[in-house]
Parts: structure tokens; C-alpha cells; sequence
């Protein structure tokens, strides 16, 4: 069959790239994670000490487990109920050109719980139901924490089982905002100009 040998072939492509790109990305990781020095850290320093600024956090302080996962479950909790509310309250938030209401309660809760763990399921059209504001302040953006929260446990977990008698397994704090920095706004600025590349746009006018 045609489809299967093409789906068969898309798939070893696939981990191909991954066997391929792993070493590179692997210890480039390892080192973001350990605090060494990378090529980005001239341009990423000064804004990773903001935010620890900004945010009132010490994130030099090594965390228990349970501190992390404290910290980490709070984080993502406040995050969920600002997507709810946002999505609620999008009729008075601004970058909504074409005017849309507030998301239904059900759909709303859905969405934020799916993005929030990074399901990114949604049972919607987002061009006719959410705002511009919606899509690039809560719905971009935890299409970033919560993939840098997937990154952060499975670094944590690593650490645990390499630090036999340690007390700490990192912070909860660092740990998630050089995920986002380093890794994760990389590759996205990549993606952004291979799209831009190819023609694809956004702006802020309404949608037609």
C-alpha cells in the first residue's frame, strides 16, 4: 500500500532526525541545566536576572522535592485560572478587532485545563471564537510554560537519581525560566522565520 509505505517512511524520517539532532541538542541541554556557559548567555543573562527580579524569587536556593513541586504545582495553578479568566473576560480585553464575547464557562475550563498540561486540545475554531489577545497572551504563552514545565520535571527527575545523597533537586524557578529562554524561544524564533519564510503573517487586523 502506498499511504502505509509513505506513512513507514515519514516515521523513520522522523527518528532519523531525532538520532541525528540528539547529541547536539542532548549536550546543549545538559549545559543549561548545569549552569555552564553557552553561547546565548551574553544576550539571555540580563533578562534571566529580571525576571528572578521581577518575580521576588531567590533562584539560587536549591529545593526539596516537595518545595519544587510545591512551587511548581502553584506556578501552573495561577496560570490556569489567568487563561480561564482571560478567555472569560475577553469581551474588555484589548486586540479583539472582530469583537467576540466571552467563551462559554465549559469550553473555557477545557481549554485552560488542556493547555495548562499541555494537551493543546481544543474543540473550537480559534478564528471564530477567540481574540487576537487571547491567542498570543494566554494560549502562546502556555504553549511555552507548559512544555518548559514538561522539560523542568523530567530535569528534576534526572537530578534525583544523580544526587544520591543530596537534599535538593534544583529550582523550580531557574530550572523553568532557562527552559523557556534557552530552548524554547530558540527554536521558536527558527520556526517564526522559516513561516515568515514562507509567507505566513499575523497581524492584528480582524479576521475576514
Amino acid at each position: 500500500d502506498a499511504m502505509t509505505a509513505i506513512h513507514v517512511l515519514e516515521i523513520l524520517v522522523f527518528l532519523a532526525i531525532i538520532v541525528a539532532i540528539t547529541p547536539v541538542l542532548g549536550g546543549y541541554m545538559k549545559r543549561v541545566f548545569s549552569g555552564e556557559r553557552t553561547f546565548l548567555d551574553p544576550v539571555l543573562r540580563p533578562f534571566e536576572r529580571g525576571i528572578y527580579k521581577v518575580c521576588g524569587v531567590d533562584a539560587s536556593k536549591d529545593q526539596t522535592w516537595i518545595d519544587w513541586t510545591v512551587t511548581m504545582l502553584v506556578v501552573n495553578a495561577a496560570s490556569l485560572v489567568i487563561l480561564y479568566a482571560m478567555q472569560r473576560l475577553q469581551k474588555f480585553l484589548p486586540l479583539n478587532p472582530n469583537g467576540f464575547g466571552a467563551v462559554s464557562p465549559d469550553s473555557s475550563w477545557n481549554t485552560a485545563v488542556s493547555f495548562t498540561t499541555n494537551t493543546n486540545w481544543q474543540g473550537y475554531s480559534g478564528e471564530s471564537t477567540m481574540s487576537h489577545f487571547t491567542q498570543m497572551a494566554g494560549l502562546a504563552l502556555h504553549n511555552f510554560l507548559s512544555a518548559a514545565t514538561g522539560i523542568t520535571i523530567a530535569v528534576a527527575v534526572i537530578r534525583g537519581i544523580a544526587r544520591e545523597r543530596a537534599q535538593g533537586i534544583g529550582n523550580f524557578w531557574q530550572d523553568c525560566t532557562r527552559a523557556i529562554l534557552w530552548v524554547l524561544l530558540p527554536l521558536s524564533f527558527l520556526g517564526a522565520l522559516f513561516f515568515v519564510s514562507r509567507g505566513v503573517v499575523q497581524n492584528f487586523r480582524a479576521d475576514v
